[in-house]
Formats: C-alpha cells, sequence, structure tokens
C-alpha cells in the first residue's frame, strides 16, 4: 500500500501489524490505539495524525512527517525514527517536541 492517500483514514484500534504504507499520506488520520509493530511507515505524512496508544514498536519512521502528530501514550520501543521531522509533536509523555 505505498503512497496510499488515506487522509482523514479513521483507522483506530485497526491492526496494521507489518503493513507496507511507506510514503503513505495519513494527514489527520485517527490510528490511536492501532496495532502498528513491524510496519513500514518510512517516508509517510503523518502531519496531525492522532498516534496516541498506538503500538509503534519496532516500526520504520524512517524521514516521515509527524509534524503535530499525537503521540501520547504510544509504544515506541525500537522504533526507527531517524530524520523523521517531529516539530510540534506530542510525544509519548505528553510533551512537545521543539
Amino acid at each position: 500500500m505505498t503512497s496510499a492517500n488515506l487522509t482523514g483514514a479513521q483507522l483506530a484500534g485497526a491492526n496494521l501489524s507489518g503493513a507496507d504504507l511507506s510514503g503513505a499520506i495519513l494527514k489527520d488520520a485517527n490510528l490511536s490505539g492501532a496495532i502498528l509493530k513491524f510496519a513500514n511507515l518510512s517516508g509517510a505524512y503523518l502531519r496531525s495524525a492522532n498516534l496516541s496508544g498506538a503500538d509503534l514498536n519496532r516500526v520504520d519512521l524512517t524521514g516521515a512527517y509527524l509534524r503535530y502528530a499525537d503521540l501520547t501514550g504510544a509504544i515506541l520501543a525500537g522504533a526507527d525514527l531517524s530524520g523523521a521531522d517531529l516539530a510540534g509533536a506530542t510525544m509519548p509523555d505528553g510533551s512537545i517536541h521543539p
């Protein structure tokens, strides 16, 4: 599903383990509580996406655009955030990334 346009998608609680969403447009998508472990979200556009409580264990987020995304309570163990743009994102501990 590379480069898919899923703007505003309602995927709360969905099991997307191992999904290939590289380059996908997920602006304003609701992925709260979703299970995304081992998924490929490299280069994905996740501006203002709701990822609160999502399982992002070992997710590839290299080069992902996560500005203003909500990662409150998300599990980021082993996630690769190399080169990701996190400006204004709410981090798992509730702090705002500079």
